[in-house]
């Protein structure tokens, strides 16, 4: 039997119907470019990222500086470039993080390949991450304890200083606890004792008893604080630099030390998931460039949450209005078309609207009514984490009415029908079986303002998001949940580091740290609401049929 068509089937096989092949793989392979180009984005943030956390070794050069003299130099290799000279010539150069911030402010240095006499790894080097300063890198002598001093050489000196290194953790922990819940709770109260004398529910005379106990409690702790700082400062870590400067680190500053040129391969993949810990769980220092972001990962989060919180019911209550109670004439119309602008209005637009409307006519009001006795001082007429959230509700939520009502509107017809000819009302059709069979289409809207929202920064400038902020806007001290509070942001964080950070080089390897952070909490946040709305396809799932 033949497979060529009958003349007069209707479909021709002319060159005309194939004009349209091409075009079909121009955009096969403009999808192709896109996705590449999103891998490769990825990969690179991937590789730079978890590189950031793998403990390199640590080279000593001695490099020729003049003539017949030379100067050594240790750290590790963070990039090579090549650099040519007018006349033609290349030259190799090697930029050199040799830490050690209080000896030289320069921590980077870039080197001549031709410059290097020599270059070797001892293994009696030692890497020492800080509390100040940045990473110190220094051949280790002695460990001076009040009980004596154990020299470098001795079997138990790395045991001695990791048990040091634990102490001094627990003792800055006690510390932390010291100073920002015992004494934090001794101020909240001598405020509130003078908020009752500022308005006159109390006199002086009624509130000089118990001030003057706050005032004891408050020394007291003071001391106990500074006790503790001393006993750390009794414990030294004694070294010298590879050009033969003597050091000596305190206890009170110390949080690791590792010897990168004597690890093997499990040794270093242990220090380097050690480190990713550290930064999942710590709080930044030395202007960010150092330690954790732990503040930022929880502020992110959280105002991703209140955002959704917020703009879900009013997307959705707009978009159930739009489709099936108003009528669909001009002025719909018109609705439809400023909420499809709204989506393309720049967002520090929101971020100057909700500037002027949030925080200083309803924050402003809010502090008039409620918190009156506080003023000056703003309460919630100030950036916070509550405007930040209303904020991006806002920017998302023509997000969240458009895909409601494309949800809403492919629920089958059959259905309402079917609902209204059982004596259901309209909107019992609507609550029990329109919306329930529309909840995967509204939080495909959700996961895409979540999308949006985690990742927008420029409003969050105006709004709420600072470069340090230590009190969390959730933490353990009552009423719990403190929405007036500013916050942190992986975006800006990011930010922060690549363009407003006074060692941009140093910053480097937490940039790329953070922004795969941020990837991961956003899909992390993206994954969790698309298992939800599959779980509500399967239970919803309804047919035309």
């Amino acid at each position: 039997m033949s497979d060529a068509l009958p003349p007069n089937s209707g479909f021709r096989t002319t060159g005309r119907s194939r004009r349209g092949e091409p075009w079909v793989w121009l955009t096969a392979a403009g999808l192709a470019i896109g996705v590449i180009m999103a891998l490769g984005l990825f990969l690179l943030i991937l590789l730079k990222g978890t590189a950031s956390f793998w403990p390199r070794p640590i080279d000593v050069m001695e490099v020729r500086v003049a003539e017949g003299a030379t100067e050594k130099i240790a750290g590790f290799v963070t990039q090579e470039s090549t650099r040519s000279e007018p006349d033609g010539t290349e030259h190799r150069e090697i930029q050199v993080f040799r830490g050690n911030k209080d000896i030289r402010p320069e921590a980077f240095v870039f080197i001549d390949e031709a410059n290097i006499a020599s270059r070797s790894r001892p293994e009696d080097l030692m890497w020492v991450e800080r509390m100040e300063y940045g990473p110190g890198i220094i051949e280790p002598v002695a460990l001076e304890t009040p009980e004596g001093r154990i020299e470098a050489a001795d079997p138990s000196f790395h045991d001695k200083l990791d048990a040091v290194i634990e102490r001094s953790e627990q003792a800055r922990e006690e510390i932390l606890d010291i100073e920002r819940h015992q004494i934090g709770r001794i101020s909240r109260e001598l405020e509130k004792h003078e908020r009752a004398e500022r308005s006159g529910e109390k006199t002086a005379q009624e509130l000089a008893g118990r001030r003057a106990e706050l005032q004891a409690s408050f020394e007291k702790l003071q001391a106990q604080s500074g006790a503790i700082h001393d006993k750390l400062k009794e414990t030294k870590l004694v070294g010298r630099t590879v050009d033969g400067a003597d050091v000596s680190y305190t206890s009170d500053v110390l949080v690791r030390t590792f010897m990168p040129n004597a690890a093997g391969f499990f040794d270093r993949l242990g220090e380097a998931l050690s480190r990713a810990g550290a930064f999942l769980s710590e709080d930044p220092r030395e202007a960010n460039t150092e330690g954790g972001v732990f503040p930022a990962i929880f502020g992110t989060v959280v105002m991703t949450l209140a955002m959704s919180f917020f703009v879900t019911p009013f997307g959705v209550i707009a978009a159930i209005y739009l489709r099936e109670y108003a009528s669909q004439g001009l002025m719909v119309q018109f609705v439809r078309i400023s909420v499809n602008n709204l989506a393309g209005v720049p967002s520090i637009v929101f971020g100057v609207f909700g500037l002027a409307f949030f925080v200083y006519t309803v924050g402003g009001t809010v502090d008039q009514w409620f918190f009156a006795d506080k003023l000056p001082t703003p309460t919630y007429g100030t950036p916070g984490i509550l405007w930040a959230s209303l904020t991006l509700a806002l920017l998302t939520l023509p997000v969240v009415i458009v895909a409601t009502e494309e949800a809403l509107a492919a629920v089958p017809r059959g259905v309402r029908e079917a609902a209204l000819a059982c004596g259901a009302s309209k909107w019992q059709t609507i609550q029990r079986v329109v919306l329930p069979a529309s909840l995967p289409g509204i939080l495909t809207g959700v996961i895409l303002a979540m999308a949006r929202g985690a990742g927008e920064v420029a409003p969050l400038m105006l709004v709420g998001v600072v470069k340090l902020a230590p009190s969390l806007p959730i933490d353990s001290i009552a009423p719990f949940v403190h929405p007036e509070r500013k916050f942190m942001h992986l975006g800006f964080h990011i930010y922060d580091l690549g363009f407003q950070s006074p060692d941009a080089e140093a910053a480097k390897p937490i940039v790329y740290a953070t922004a795969l952070l941020l990837i991961v909490v956003v899909v992390t946040l993206n994954l969790s609401a698309i298992l939800i709305r599959n779980k509500l396809k399967k239970r919803f799932a309804v047919s035309s049929f």
